[in-house]
Formats: C-alpha cells, sequence, structure tokens
C-alpha cells in the first residue's frame, strides 16, 4: 500500500501540469476542507497559476493526513480539469464502495426525466483508498451511460467556462503613488452587501441616488433588519420548508447588483453553493437588446452557451434543477407587457425576446425552474409575479473599512483614506454605493501616502483631495489619464494642463459620445458607433480608456458601453463644460437640462440638433450637478489644456448664473425634487459670489416626505447658509434625515420661522 504522501511527491509534476492552468478549484477546496489556512489560500491566489499549485503541493505533502484530505479533494474538483487527471484519480483514488460486491440488479420504475439528471450531479462519495499499481486499462466512469458522460463533461465546460468569466474583478493596483489597470480575484476584493427584505414602495418622483441613504435610516430604523446573503436568497423564507423559485432583487445603479451575481455565479461553477442546480444559466438584458429578431428559449441558450447545445433539450425537460439569473432589467431597450394574457410559449417557440422573457419571469414558460431578477428601482417588474424581493442597500460602515482595506495593500494609507472618508459628508455618504467605494479609493490613491510624499508627485495634480461628487469623478478621469500620459518619457511634475492636453482629443471625442448617447438614454456602442465619434476600439485596452469604456465580447456580439452610467454622464458634462463658452449658452444648456427649454439661438454645438422628451429630465439631474462641478474647475483653470475656447466674459459668469438660480426660486413653481437639485448644483458649483444672490430668494423650502440623505442636507446647509433672513418655512415632516443630518443642519435650523 503506498502511502498518500508517497503518491502525490511521486506524481508531483504531472499534477502540477494537469491542474496549473485554472488552480481556482482545487485551492477552493483545499481551504475549505482546512488544508490551507484562508491567509495562505489569498495569498495563493495573487501568485501566478503554476506558483500557487506548486506552494499548495508543499504544504500538502507535509503530512500525511493533508495529503489523504488533498486525495479526497481531487476527486471531488476533477471534473474542473482534463480527462488525463480524471483517469489519474480513477486509478489511484478508488471508491471504498467499489471493491464491495455489487448488489443485485433492481427493478427500476419509470420517474420524470428530472431524477436522472438531479442524481448526476449529487456529491461524490468521499471515501476512496490509495492504490499504487493497475489492474487494467479503464474507461472514465464506466458505469455511466454515454448520454450521462456528455452531459457531465459538458455542465463541467460550462462550469470552468462560467469560472474564469465570474472569478477576476477589474480594479486598480495600488502601490506607493502607482495605479495601473489589473484584475484582482473576486475572492480577494468582493466585499459583502447590505441585501435585505423590500417592503417600501418606491417613491417614483424621487431620483433613485436621492432615495437611497434616508431609505438606509429607515430601514434600520423602524424594521427588524434580516441580511440576506446572496447564496441564500432562494432559502425558505420564514416557517416554510419550501425553498422559494423565484426573486426579484432591486438596487440603484453601482450599488453593487452585477457584481453579487458575479459572485453567485462563481459559487455555483466553483461547486460550493446553490448545488442543488444541475445548471445555471446567467443572461444580460444588455445583451439580449441585441436580438431583433423573434427567438425562442432553445435557440438563445444554445447561441449563448454553444457547449451545452448538445444537452439543452435533456436539461430543459428538468426545469425544477434550473436556475436562471437575469441581470439588469432596467438595461433592456424593448417595452414589457406585464398584464398581457399568458401565452403557451414552449421552450422550442420563436417569440420576441420581450416576450420570451416577460413568459420566464412570469413563470409561464418553465414554472418549475428558479430565477433570480436584478433591476433597478425606476424599472419594476410587478411584486406579484416574485415570491421574494429584495433591495440591496449597499455597503455598512464596517464595509466601507473592509472595502477601504481591501483596496490598498498599504493598511496606513487605507486607514488615511477611511478616515478622511468618514470626516467628510459628501464622501462618507457616496462611500456606501460600492462603485463610489471604488471611483474614491481610486482618486485618493494620489493624495495619501505611508512615507514622506516628493513635493514633486503634487505638482501634476495640483489639486486639493476631493470633497463633491463632480471632484471625487474628475480626480478618477484624472488619474487615469495621468498614468497613462506619463507612462513614456513625461516627467510625474508635468503640469496638469500638458497632461490633460496629451488626451484632449480623445477626451473630447468621448465625451461627445457620452452627451449625444445620453440624451437618447442610449448605453451600448458598436465599433461603428465608436469609430463615428473618432474613439478607436483598439484603444480600449491599451490607453486610459480602459478604466472609462469596457468591452463586452461574445462568440458571436462585440459591443461597448462605459463601465458605468455615472462615468457616461460625468464624461458627458466634462465635454458641454469645455465646449459652452459664453453665458447666453450656459444660459440656455441649463434651461434645456432642467426644464426642457428648447434652445433658440446658440450655435454651441452641444446645443444644436437636439431633443428631449420631458418624462427624461429627471434622469438628467446628476449630469447637470457635475456640469457645475466641471463649470466651476473650468472656471479655476483646471481645465486648461482641455477648453476648446476662451470663455466670454469669464470674471461675470458666477453673477449671471447666481441671477439664473435666483429667477427659478423666484418665477417657477418648483417641484420639490427640482428644487433639492438646483441647491445640489449649487453646491457643486461652489462659488459664493453666485450662491449669495440665490439665497436671499429662498423663502420657503417644501421637502415633505423627501427622504432626505446627510450630501441633502449638506446641500441645503451650503445654500441657506448665505442668506441674511430668516426662512420663513422649511417642511422637513417625514424626511427622515437621521442624527447626522440635523447636526448638518443644525446652524440654520434656528433661523426658521416655522420648521415643519
Amino acid at each position: 500500500m503506498t502511502s498518500a504522501q508517497q503518491l502525490l511527491r511521486s506524481q508531483r509534476d504531472s499534477l502540477l501540469n494537469w491542474t496549473c492552468e485554472h488552480p481556482a478549484p482545487l485551492l477552493r477546496w483545499l481551504r475549505d476542507a482546512e488544508v490551507l489556512s484562508s491567509a495562505h489560500y489569498l495569498s495563493l491566489l495573487e501568485s501566478s497559476s503554476s506558483n500557487a499549485v506548486a506552494q499548495a503541493l508543499e504544504t500538502v505533502c507535509a503530512t500525511e493526513e493533508s495529503s489523504q484530505k488533498f486525495l479526497q479533494v481531487l476527486r471531488d474538483v476533477q471534473d474542473y480539469y482534463c480527462r488525463d487527471l480524471q483517469v489519474w484519480v480513477e486509478r489511484h483514488c478508488m471508491n471504498d464502495t467499489d471493491s464491495k460486491p455489487k448488489p443485485a440488479p433492481e427493478k427500476v420504475e419509470e420517474k420524470k426525466p428530472k431524477s436522472s439528471l438531479v442524481k448526476l450531479f449529487k456529491g461524490k462519495n468521499r471515501g476512496f483508498t490509495v492504490t499504487a499499481e493497475v489492474t487494467g486499462k479503464e474507461e472514465l466512469k464506466p458505469g455511466r451511460t454515454a448520454k450521462f458522460s456528455n452531459t457531465r463533461v459538458s455542465i463541467s465546460a460550462h462550469k470552468t467556462t462560467l469560472l474564469k468569466r465570474t472569478e477576476q474583478l477589474k480594479c486598480y493596483s495600488e502601490g506607493e503613488g502607482v495605479a495601473s489597470n489589473s484584475a484582482s480575484h473576486i475572492e480577494i476584493r468582493y466585499t459583502d452587501l447590505f441585501v435585505t427584505e423590500d417592503y417600501d414602495l418606491m417613491d417614483s418622483s424621487q431620483h433613485e441616488y436621492f432615495d437611497l441613504a434616508s431609505r438606509r435610516a429607515r430601514i434600520y430604523v423602524h424594521q427588524a433588519c434580516q441580511r440576506i446573503r446572496p447564496s441564500h436568497l432562494l432559502s425558505p423564507q420564514g416557517t416554510s420548508a419550501r425553498p422559494v423559485k423565484r426573486v426579484k432583487v432591486k438596487g440603484i445603479a453601482g450599488i453593487g447588483k452585477s457584481v453579487a451575481v458575479q459572485r453567485l455565479v462563481y459559487e455555483w461553477a466553483i461547486g460550493k453553493n446553490m448545488r442543488e442546480f444541475t445548471c445555471v444559466f446567467d443572461l444580460r438584458f444588455r445583451e439580449l437588446n441585441l436580438i431583433e429578431a423573434p427567438v425562442s428559449l432553445l435557440e438563445l441558450l444554445g447561441d449563448r452557451f454553444r457547449y451545452l447545445k448538445a444537452i439543452l433539450t435533456d436539461l430543459l425537460t428538468s426545469p425544477s434543477s434550473l436556475l436562471f439569473i437575469l441581470d439588469g432589467l432596467d438595461e433592456f431597450k424593448f417595452p414589457l407587457n406585464w398584464d398581457s394574457p399568458d401565452k403557451d410559449i414552449d421552450v422550442g417557440l420563436k417569440v420576441p425576446v420581450s416576450e420570451l422573457m416577460v413568459a420566464l419571469i412570469k413563470g409561464s414558460l418553465l414554472p418549475e425552474a428558479s430565477l433570480i431578477l436584478t433591476t433597478r428601482p425606476s424599472t419594476e417588474a410587478p411584486k406579484r409575479f416574485f415570491q421574494r424581493c429584495c433591495v440591496v442597500l449597499g455597503f455598512e460602515e464596517d464595509q466601507v473599512k473592509e472595502y477601504t482595506t481591501k483596496f490598498y495593500k498599504d493598511s496606513s494609507i487605507a486607514g488615511k483614506v477611511y478616515d478622511y472618508i468618514l470626516n467628510n459628508d459628501n464622501l462618507f455618504v457616496l462611500s456606501f454605493i460600492p462603485l463610489y467605494c471604488y471611483i474614491i479609493c481610486t482618486a485618493m490613491a494620489e493624495f495619501f501616502s505611508s512615507g514622506p510624499q516628493d513635493p514633486d508627485d503634487s505638482k501634476s495634480l495640483e489639486l486639493n483631495p476631493p470633497r463633491t461628487v463632480s471632484e471625487v469623478y474628475f480626480c478618477y478621469l484624472f488619474t487615469a489619464v495621468k498614468h497613462h500620459a506619463l507612462r513614456g518619457s513625461a516627467e510625474r511634475s508635468t503640469p496638469r494642463s500638458e497632461v490633460l492636453s496629451l488626451a484632449k482629443q480623445q477626451l473630447t471625442n468621448l465625451g461627445k459620445l457620452a452627451y449625444e448617447n445620453l440624451l437618447k438614454k442610449k448605453i451600448m456602442f458598436t465599433r461603428a458607433n465608436l469609430e463615428s465619434y473618432g474613439v478607436k476600439p483598439a484603444d480600449v485596452q491599451s490607453t486610459f480608456l480602459c478604466h472609462i469604456l469596457q468591452p463586452l465580447k461574445e462568440e458571436t456580439v462585440e459591443m461597448f458601453s462605459f463601465f458605468h452610467l455615472t462615468v457616461q454622464e460625468h464624461l458627458a458634462a466634462l465635454y458641454c463644460a469645455i465646449s459652452l463658452s459664453s453665458q447666453e449658452d450656459i444660459i440656455q444648456a441649463l434651461d434645456f437640462w432642467c426644464f426642457g427649454v428648447q434652445p433658440s439661438s446658440s450655435t454651441a454645438v452641444p446645443l444644436q440638433n437636439i431633443d428631449l422628451n420631458m418624462d427624461k429630465l429627471e434622469s438628467l439631474q446628476m449630469f447637470t450637478r457635475f456640469f457645475m462641478g466641471m463649470l466651476r474647475a473650468r472656471l479655476a483653470g483646471q481645465l486648461d489644456g482641455l477648453v476648446l475656447q476662451p470663455m466670454e466674459q469669464e470674471n461675470s459668469i458666477p453673477a449671471r448664473l447666481g441671477l439664473w438660480f435666483h429667477d427659478q426660486f423666484k418665477n417657477r413653481k418648483l417641484e420639490n425634487q427640482t428644487a433639492l437639485n438646483l441647491l445640489h448644483c449649487l453646491m457643486e458649483f461652489h462659488m459664493e459670489e453666485a450662491t449669495s444672490i440665490v439665497a436671499p430668494e429662498i423663502k420657503r423650502l417644501n421637502l415633505f416626505k423627501m427622504k432626505l440623505s446627510v450630501v441633502d442636507c449638506a446641500a441645503m446647509h451650503y445654500v441657506l447658509q448665505f442668506s441674511p433672513h430668516k426662512l420663513q418655512e422649511l417642511n422637513l415632516g417625514y424626511s427622515n434625515i437621521g442624527n447626522r443630518g440635523l447636526n448638518r443642519l443644525g446652524p440654520i435650523l434656528h433661523r426658521c420661522e416655522s420648521l415643519l
């Protein structure tokens, strides 16, 4: 009898060769078997594949016990690897049960098709015996039918493909003043999210970003809040023993829905969660937008997962063992008719893709299958079709700290950044949104160092640490541009204007693409779309564009999108800030973006040949805030190197804008959300000359049931502090501003004649 240690040492090179191409499943299962510590496991994920496996084998071979566990793990993960490894496992790690006499064959009753597939993918027997010799040439899994073997091979290929697609999170690699584009393993970077049951009704009049913080506070105060881990979304509710079949997960853009789905798919593919499902199909609505012709479910899945095509018919006959994950309903361009009568649609019937998705979500198609749908609050799927509705509220304070610790390799820098975020109301609220947290941490890498900072390092930035949303995004963009521009012969002390001028044409083209398509609410672009704006698709991976645009490459499709809608909004605002060069152009633009008033006589490119439906005005609120922030940056000289022509009467622009805002509060009956957005625009503009003109005209502010965040309170405080008069009425009824919001408003509350 050969010991496990001896066997592994003698076969080390072969095992290394078979597993080094994709070590993730082996390493994860070794960690869960407590062969590797968590710290050692994470360090191996950062190593090269061959080094990771070599170090793992070194650890495993230290004792006979760990060697035995390794062989057990190898049995469990063999399907992720090549046939040679699978044959080796069959030869050297025989089942104990294989050596026992086989019972007499029993009469098998006819069962539903699902049972055979489900049985096929149940956990394997973990008992084994190490054998030194092979008594004869064996076929892999000799007792299985060819059909079952083909199914297992296809599912294994599916899992391996999903693992390779989901195991990396795109990010910056941070070092001492260095940021470069890279990817970090999902198990290293992923930070858990705050997900809970959704009992709330969405206030459709309020922009989703501005609803989030107060919504969180209200749930904390009024609800015994139960955290739901993404892997438990389909777990039974309450005392019910029945698993949930259909789940809707709601959350604003950037809150982490897609990353949570990515982690969910990763956990299934690596064999650690939701093992009751034979197969998981993950579909993204932005990809489904490309399907113009009628299509059947069988055809759609066959095109999306070509390696499953041969077994799809068999899989779909066992729907209870299938999970569909549909990500990003809000990005779907086709109309959805939830009230249409259910049609008799089967998996082979060709229908418009919108009808197919409605049937799948409602359960009129494959009602026994499980389904998870993600969407933004602004695009609702009726609750009646779901057994569980959840809302993603982003990070909690502890998760913000955890995220910054994971983001920076240097713990002292992580501590400095976290303290800065904690002491800045704007950044503190933003940081609960994972996307913002990523952008904040990326921007902050330029301002904090663990050691003495070279004065020349800050000269090329010429900015203070960001305080507002606009400043955060501009620092993020400038960081990406600077590291690309200075990769060659330029010095880090190169002036900011020179750095920006190196990317002037690219940023102008990119901004025009962002702006014109923002007005159309278009977020996906073909190669031809990019090229028509002078953006070269080849540059997406090799320049700073890799931090701005992301390619979507499928077997038959190549599309591009901004890596988030807010990045598109910011670039659109930057383009307008450098393109509008007169007071009249700026005023006409604000009239158009805020109130839908068509420009009359402007020759500025951003105001020509444009159209906007009034019902789309709310979608431009973040964009208008970004624009005011970027306009301030231009007036301060921070966009020198990008501006297309000098600004006319530059010194009088703050006063002219102050009068425009004054007129809106005086002459318009503003909806409360519109009034609040104008206050935010003034805070982003952050110029006393303008704000001091506006503030005296604000005599009443009705924010009843507005669910205000700390940032909203900061915007109110910033503007109203410049008023020499008392506020006649401030209605904050049912606004749930919380203690931090009250503290922020404290200095102005005593100046209100009527406080409701």
